[in-house]
């Protein structure tokens, strides 16, 4: 007997600070303006996605001590654009990213259960940790901590924000106007915690949301952030963009829940997601490669090759040969708060290779960028990108997917025009919202009912 098709679970991240978003193209919008907010949340609410996915960096950029600014640079805050989406949208999902380094566990509780209030039980969030003092600088505590203590630092955070949301149990608010009683309990929210990061207590004042809690998404790859993932968060993003990739990660990180109590259902794996689409899939690999280009102009290239290198490559012609100079190992790095730079464990191993493979095809500085950076996850025909993405999730290498489109805020129009209606045909993609919660979107329990579910075995 063959196992029943799973449903796909869809989500739209709006891009931030990054080069997948081609600012330049006159089709692109703003990314301060409320406007494009609204159209982006809008047409994913109008293609049935689960949520919306804002990312949120806290220091700009920076390549040689100067703002990076061929990226998108800035946006507004992540819970001032959430709020206000909460008010044009009715169903979708508001997730955003907040950091555990630099935040409090009061401040950041009272502002998601505020936000999950005001959306009727829509909020979400995604736990982060920050990995360099530069970023610390913006903040009193500067610095940072080291991987470990991130860790646990942020598994102690949320315990301690969860305490908060459980500190009201959603029947102390009577408000009986005949006696003038409005809670039956007077110390309802209070709490009381002490750990190695956190020594607070008081009475929390957000009465419990719809959710109970925010659905909780984790980003980390690493071991300590799959075990993260595994025993507290509802959902994990993936960057693993192929098949056996996809499954690998996907059986890992399954794999860990058992020993927390957790069933396989109860942690959803949604890796990000770019595409192009064409009448047919010649037609998207060709707009791919025009993308691709449109993505890393000459000086993006160079910019990009100052990651490894770590010296200033600006005179470099970025159509001509990669250096024959080696880079600069030193620690005083010349890009600040890049990602990419934790990804080149071994800067002269990496210039030795690309090297290699430039001369063996020919390829400019700007070339080897394109070639050896991230492609699009999907292209072709709007039937082999939904087939596509249906194979994924039959075959247990994801859940879903995050797509984040080139082009904001249209350009995620086409995916939920032309892609959508071909997996609700097929029947894996629903074609009505079925529950009032983002926690109903994605097919996860609520937290009370968890809780009974354990007392119970």
């Amino acid at each position: 007997m063959s196992k029943p098709l799973k449903q796909i679970h869809l989500a739209a991240h709006f891009p931030g600070v990054n080069n997948t978003t081609v600012w330049s193209d006159p089709a692109a919008g703003s990314h301060i303006e409320f406007s494009s907010f609204a159209h982006f949340a809008r047409t994913a609410e109008r293609a049935k996605f689960d949520f919306l996915f804002l990312a949120e960096g806290l220091r700009l950029r920076e390549q040689g001590g100067k703002i990076y600014d061929l990226d998108v640079v800035g946006r507004p805050d992540t819970f001032t654009v959430l709020a206000a989406l909460a008010a044009v949208t009715e169903h979708l999902g508001l997730t955003g990213t907040i950091n555990s380094t630099f935040n409090e566990p009061y401040e950041v509780a009272r502002q998601f259960a505020s936000l999950d209030h005001l959306s009727g039980g829509r909020a979400a969030w995604n736990v982060v940790t920050s990995w360099d003092a530069f970023t610390g600088e913006n903040f009193r505590r500067g610095g940072f901590l080291p991987q470990d203590e991130r860790y646990s630092r942020a598994k102690e955070f949320l315990a301690t924000t969860q305490e908060l949301f459980d500190s009201w149990h959603g029947d102390e608010i009577v408000a009986d106007q005949a006696t003038g009683a409005f809670l039956s309990d007077a110390k309802a929210g209070s709490f009381v915690h002490q750990g190695q990061h956190f020594d607070i207590q008081g009475q929390f004042n957000v009465p419990r949301s719809p959710q109970g809690r925010p659905v909780i998404f984790q980003a980390g790859d690493s071991d300590e952030g799959r075990e993260f993932a595994a025993s507290s968060a509802d959902a994990i993003f993936s960057r693993y963009s192929t098949l056996d990739q996809g499954q690998a990660f996907y059986t890992d990180v399954k794999s860990r829940l058992a020993k927390y109590g957790r069933r396989s259902d109860q942690l959803l794996i949604l890796p990000a997601a770019t595409f192009v689409l064409g009448d047919t899939d010649a037609e998207a690999e060709d707009l791919a490669k025009e993308v691709r280009r449109q993505q890393v102009s000459g000086a993006t290239a160079l910019k990009h090759l100052e990651f490894v290198w770590n010296r200033d490559l600006s005179f470099y012609d970025p159509d001509g040969p990669l250096p024959e100079i080696d880079p600069d190992v030193s620690d005083n790095h010349i890009s600040k708060g890049r990602a990419q730079v934790r990804m080149y464990r071994d800067p002269l191993a990496t210039a030795r290779e690309w090297r290699e493979r430039a001369e063996a095809n020919g390829w400019s500085i700007r070339d080897l960028v394109i070639e050896t950076g991230n492609r699009q996850a999907f292209i072709g025909s709007p039937s082999t990108v939904a087939k596509t993405i249906n194979d994924f999730v039959q075959a247990d290498a994801s859940d879903g997917f995050i797509l984040v489109p080139h082009i904001t805020p249209t350009g995620l129009d086409p995916f939920a025009d032309k892609v959508v209606p071909l997996l609700q045909e097929q029947g894996v993609f629903r074609t009505e919202y079925e529950g009032p919660t983002l926690r109903h979107h994605l097919g996860l329990a609520h937290p009370d009912d968890v809780r009974e579910e354990r007392a119970a075995s």
